[in-house]
Order: structure tokens, then C-alpha cells, then sequence
């Protein structure tokens, strides 16, 4: 039931100009991603609050349970919800619950995708590294980020008094 709405929140290209699958804003490409999604399990849609619009989607995937380690991406905001809290909060909530299960959330990005790598660090992503992944038969050069699962909370010093 959401592919029309999510449609029309990915069908700007400007969206995907950085990306690594620059012609996601097609119909027929973007409904073979939207069947991806679905058949993962793992996809979430974005719905902006107060207007009650679908702004967007991300996604869990390669979740390794020995290792416990989990990688959040796929992700994508409509324009008019760029440079606001939108994609800071969603990440929150998702890494939130990633962290219940995890211990590493991974972030792939496109090498050449400067507004999404510059909105990894502001949720403090780290560069571990880069590589070359394959999809759909294409090699494409990739950020990885990663964010540890926050360590145990240290209790405030009892004695310290407030003044």
C-alpha cells in the first residue's frame, strides 16, 4: 500500500544524483528497490508526523548474529525534509533498537555521496573504511561507517552536590 506515496517521495532526481543508482527516481527502477524492500523484512517507511505524508524509507539488513552487527541503510528523505531533524531522529530511533540486539550498526555509502557521508558524521559515524561492492553486476566504491553500541552508563558521583 505504500508504494505510491513512497513513489512520489523518490521520484525527484535529485534524491539519487550522488548516489550510486543515480536513476532510482525511475518508476521501473525504483519499484524493483521498493520489491527489494519489502522481500527484506527489515524496511521501514518514513511518515512526516504532523502532515501525515510519507517523506521517506530505510532499512535494516546483514544482520550477522555471531558477530552482532547490523547495517542501516537503503535510506532516503524526500528534499523537503533535508538539512532538518528528520534524519537525525529516524537514525536515533533505529539505532535505539538496533542496540538492543547489536553491537556495531554499519552504514554502506556511496564514496562519491557528500551529503550523505557529511550526515554519517553528524550522527557521529566513524570511516572505517572503503571498498568496492558489487550490485546488480556494477562495482561501486563505498563509505563504511560504523557507530559502537554505547557502553555502559556510568553512575554521577554521589557526592557531588549541585549548588
Amino acid at each position: 500500500d505504500d508504494f505510491e506515496p513512497l513513489y512520489a517521495a523518490a521520484s525527484d532526481p535529485l534524491i539519487w544524483e550522488q548516489h550510486p543508482e543515480p536513476l532510482r527516481y525511475q518508476r521501473a527502477v525504483f519499484a524493483g528497490f521498493f520489491a527489494s524492500a519489502l522481500a527484506s523484512g527489515g524496511a521501514l517507511v518514513v511518515i512526516d508526523k504532523p502532515s501525515g505524508t510519507v517523506i521517506g524509507s530505510s532499512r535494516y539488513y546483514d544482520w550477522n548474529s555471531d558477530t552482532r552487527e547490523v547495517a542501516i541503510g537503503y535510506t532516503f528523505l524526500a528534499r523537503s525534509h533535508w538539512g532538518g531533524s528528520a534524519n537525525r531522529e529516524m537514525k536515533q530511533l533505529m539505532l535505539g533498537h538496533a542496540f538492543l540486539f547489536a553491537k556495531v550498526v554499519w552504514f554502506h555509502v556511496g564514496a562519491s555521496n557528500w551529503r550523505s557521508r557529511r550526515a554519517m558524521e553528524k550522527i557521529r559515524g566513524k570511516l572505517s573504511h572503503e571498498a568496492s561492492v558489487e550490485s546488480n553486476g556494477i562495482a561501486h566504491d563505498y563509505a563504511f561507517y560504523r557507530i559502537d553500541a554505547p557502553g555502559p552508563r556510568h553512575r554521577k558521583d554521589e557526592n557531588r552536590r549541585c549548588r
